[in-house]
């Protein structure tokens, strides 16, 4: 229990320290374009950074980054995961964040954490340990995120020069990029009531249907269970996705229900009331994880939208007033995209601690304190700031105005909003550089200081690699202590 507690609080460490050595992220172009002050700017973040908290709740991220070494034990019976390799991984983590952080290098807290994590699980059991298949994925996104946020700043970018146009046309490209949000977010929304209650899938078989019930969702505070089979509500026969959804819309918060289940072969009745969240069955819609998310999306997309529809009408003093005042907007969206993103990478690591020190038996289990102390570690970490990143984030790539500011978070914003969707581990770190770069190729390519982003690059391909060794290195100090 006492190495439990240590790597839970190494975690947090790491956590905060992440804070501070990523707080350039969202705060540098802020800072650089002098729209807040450093302290004002580290504040704003850190209450973004948290509110992620609220916003963040399916935890896709952090069960991705849990499952980067296999779960059981190896042919000669070693579980390939324990704390010790737990350990190793997050001290090797600490490690090469502060090193980088020291150099003011802009290298990726995430990278380093699934780096040192398989690292010291292939000191540990070999190469079998590791899920490559992750590794790869998220390997792969050390060039796919930056270039994806490099292209969208430079959309972004091109469409905000053209809006400063007096012609229509970019008027009515504005105006049906609107039209697409409204037409489109909505239809991407999920509305199934039985998946906005918490049950992901419904397999039908011969006897009812299949759940797949997410852990502490209101469908399992009704007592139901992933595995469960669903045979009935309320006397009603439940036969296929269609009639449980149907079943589910019908009821109303408080109605009492009752589901009969087959349960590891043992038919159960269980009586209950109709718990949704909500009273309303929109607050229950939007609300819900997923489409709170696209929400966010349409509203960034939309506020941008109907930004350039004004634009043409500004002189420039006026159009830079307002670059600065749209900063906070973008650099808000980007710190809760931050937030989201690398709170959970923690999270799955303290999880998966949890699970080899017995305390719970899978992810779903995951207790309430976890995401709640990591979000608020990691807005403490930020509101310390990492002052030599934020120089080279916001100065030595490129000269950054409130202009291309806004442009570069926006970009990064969406980039990580979108990867988090998808459940993929990203860096904020190379999302947001990529995006400075797409905003200084807009002016000319020589614009952009390539020596310098040459040099973040090699620092990027190497994260991984160094981290996985250094954290051979650690687990092999910590067995010469006789902790395997």
């Amino acid at each position: 229990m006492t190495l439990l507690i240590i790597i839970i609080a190494l975690a947090l460490i790491f956590d905060y320290i992440n804070g501070f050595h990523d707080a350039a992220n969202s705060i540098a172009t802020v800072v650089s374009t002098k729209v807040l002050t450093p302290f004002q700017a580290v504040v704003w973040a850190a209450v973004f950074n948290f509110a992620a908290y609220f916003i963040f709740k399916d935890h896709g991220v952090a069960n991705t980054v849990a499952k980067t070494v296999n779960e059981g034990v190896n042919s000669a019976g070693v579980p390939y995961i324990t704390l010790t390799v737990i350990m190793a991984g997050l001290l090797a983590a600490i490690f090469w964040n502060l090193l980088t952080w020291w150099f003011g290098i802009p290298s990726s807290s995430s990278h380093t954490l699934i780096g040192g994590f398989a690292g010291s699980a292939i000191a540990h059991a070999g190469f079998e340990a590791i899920d490559s298949g992750i590794i790869l994925k998220t390997a792969s996104f050390i060039f796919l995120a930056p270039l994806v946020g490099m292209i969208m700043a430079f959309i972004i970018s091109i469409w905000f020069l053209h809006a400063f146009k007096k012609t229509f046309l970019p008027k009515l490209l504005s105006l049906a990029i609107l039209g697409c949000v409204f037409y489109f977010i909505p239809n991407l929304m999920v509305k199934s009531p039985s998946k906005i209650i918490g049950i992901k899938k419904a397999e039908t078989v011969d006897n009812g249907v299949k759940l797949d019930v997410s852990f502490k969702t209101p469908a399992n505070m009704m007592g139901l269970k992933k595995g469960d089979v669903l045979q009935g509500i309320n006397d009603v026969a439940i036969t296929d996705d269609k009639s449980l959804a149907t079943t589910i819309k019908s009821l109303k918060k408080g109605d009492a229900v009752s589901f009969k289940v087959l349960r590891k072969d043992e038919e159960k009745i269980i009586e209950t009331t109709y718990q949704p969240r909500f009273k309303s069955a929109l607050m229950n819609l939007l609300a819900f994880g997923e489409n709170v998310k696209w929400l966010l999306i349409g509203f960034i997309i939309g506020v941008i939208a109907l930004f350039t529809l004004f634009l043409s009408g500004l002189n420039y003093a006026q159009s830079e007033r307002w670059f600065k005042r749209m900063q906070l907007v973008s650099s808000a969206a980007f710190s809760i995209g931050h937030g989201g993103n690398d709170s959970q990478k923690v999270m799955g690591i303290i999880t998966v601690a949890l699970i080899a020190g017995n305390q719970i038996t899978s992810f779903e289990e995951m207790p309430n304190w976890v995401p709640l102390s990591c979000y608020t570690v990691i807005a403490l970490g930020t509101m310390s700031g990492g002052w030599k990143i934020i120089k080279t984030m916001g100065t030595k790539i490129t000269k950054v105005t409130p202009f291309e500011g806004v442009a570069a978070e926006t970009a990064g914003a969406l980039t990580l909003f979108i990867t988090e969707m998808l459940k993929i581990p990203v860096s904020t770190t190379h999302t947001i550089t990529g995006s400075i770069i797409g905003v200084g190729a807009t002016k000319r390519l020589s614009a952009v200081r390539w020596g310098v982003t040459i040099n973040l690059l090699w620092a990027w391909i190497l994260t991984i690699p160094v981290s996985a060794v250094i954290a051979m290195l650690f687990y092999s100090l910590l067995s010469l202590f006789g902790m395997e």
